[in-house]
């Protein structure tokens, strides 16, 4: 099976090989022929003959209405496009004086972000003689990420640069549930009946 990987195709009398091996329309495979029959036998079919594997020996045509399998083409590509979703990094920023309550602010933020399927950095930004204390700014990144652990996990632990200490936290993967197995019937044994003994 020869899969179409490129995106301009040699269609037609683009084609100037002295030899093709030639597919038809439905996949079946008509041999080694000449780029000239090749295209007769396109042409007389109505449709197109099309280059699909130029660097196989001999290259690869195929005979395929080429108009359609480019509208096809493309309408693939934009479902694709349409199905993508890009990665953003969103920031939570916070001081290492922060309070329980703005913390908690601060995580349940972050969880959505994880749960939408973003990357999260956290940061701390140290001010004048908070520079002294950056062990804070340590424990409250790791008892975010702690908080997080069910749903991310820790890309880069936490570093400081500056005066800024940050991690970045991405979504784990999400796992179908595995289906409980069945529980075995036990098997019942039939005990054989007692022969009435006949006197």
């Amino acid at each position: 099976m020869f899969i179409i990987a490129i995106a301009d195709y040699q269609i037609n009398e683009e084609i100037v090989d002295e030899q093709v091996r030639l597919i038809g329309e439905e996949g079946d495979q008509l041999g080694i022929v000449s780029a000239e029959e090749a295209l007769k036998i396109a042409g007389e079919a109505g449709l197109d003959l099309v280059k699909i594997a130029p660097n196989a020996v001999p290259p690869v045509c195929r005979v395929m209405d080429y108009g359609k399998f480019r509208f096809e083409q493309t309408k693939k590509e934009k479902e694709a496009k349409k199905n993508q979703r890009v990665i953003e990094i969103k920031e939570i920023r916070m001081g290492p004086s922060i309070g329980e309550n703005d913390f908690n602010t601060k995580l349940k933020s972050g969880m959505k972000f994880l749960a939408d399927g973003d990357r999260v950095k956290v940061s701390v930004r140290f001010r004048g003689r908070e520079m002294a204390h950056t062990e804070i700014g340590t424990e409250l990144l790791n008892n975010y990420a702690q908080a997080c652990s069910e749903i991310a996990t820790v890309d880069k632990a936490a570093k400081l640069e500056g005066r800024n200490m940050s991690m970045f936290l991405s979504p784990k993967p999400v796992t179908q549930p595995k289906k409980p197995a069945k529980p075995k019937q036990p098997k019942v044994v039939k005990e054989p009946e007692a022969e009435e003994s006949v006197d």
